[in-house]
């Protein structure tokens, strides 16, 4: 059977016909497809929560100078045992004491034109002491009356006292989904004047957590972990990105 020239061309039309539409549908699935990646909305979510230090950590270092390296320990070993006594009149226990070891360096004369010379003068010995304790309350009387120490010729130097909470990672946990709901609602509050409503999750990022005293606004881009205050305020940040529907 022959095909006649003209349907020749009504195939040929039917076929450029069936392309354009095609193209035309794909090319609106295409433009669907983008309008609906750049329906999104991103925020950024935060909660905060005040918690109370539970233990604390306080160290002090103390030396001596002495003209002989044994005269130095035996002044050490002197003072050690009064800080120990101190301590433990102060309600500490002594499983939560611990001492470091023993370091010294020699002390070297200066000659008259003020360059130090080959010979020793006095020998530099020194140590520390940690003591932990879950009774906070013990270190901040006890800082309290650390001159007593001092009255004893004890050359020493109280470093601040460390506040931490025990089950802060537990509270990480649980602050990043407060976080998390709260960047939601901020979502939909935005999105609610102009009727739209919040789908899916698509990503989300969480921030650095911010430790600080409770009456403070510090910020600080790599996160703070306050251990000066008993009790603190956490911060946590989530930047999420929704859909919009």
């Amino acid at each position: 059977m022959q095909i006649k020239d003209y349907q020749i061309v009504i195939l040929g039309l039917l076929i450029a016909l069936g392309s354009v539409c095609s193209t035309w549908i794909l090319s609106k699935s295409v433009v669907e497809f983008q309008k609906l990646q750049n329906q999104t909305i991103r925020v950024t979510g935060s909660a905060s929560q005040k918690v109370t230090s539970d233990s604390a950590s306080w160290t002090i270092n103390f030396r001596t100078k002495q003209p002989l390296l044994k005269d130095g320990y035996a002044k050490l070993n002197s003072d050690a045992k009064l800080i120990k006594e101190f301590l433990i009149v102060n309600g500490i226990e002594e499983n939560d004491i611990s001492f470091s070891s023993i370091n010294s360096y020699e002390n070297y004369k200066r000659l008259p034109n003020g360059h130090t010379s080959n010979d020793v003068d006095t020998y530099t010995v020194y140590q520390s002491v940690t003591v932990k304790s879950n009774d906070i309350n013990k270190f901040t009387e006890m800082s309290k009356k650390v001159d007593e120490l001092v009255n004893k010729d004890i050359n020493l130097n109280a470093e601040r006292i460390q506040y931490f909470v025990s089950n802060l990672d537990d509270i990480k946990i649980q602050m990043v989904g407060e976080a998390s709901k709260n960047a939601k609602l901020r979502a939909e509050s935005i999105v609610s004047g102009t009727n739209g409503k919040i789908g899916v999750m698509n990503s989300a990022r969480m921030g650095v957590f911010q430790i600080v005293p409770v009456d403070s606004t510090e910020v600080n881009d790599y996160g703070i972990n306050d251990t000066t205050a008993v009790e603190k305020k956490v911060v946590a940040t989530v930047t999420a990105t929704f859909t919009v529907k």
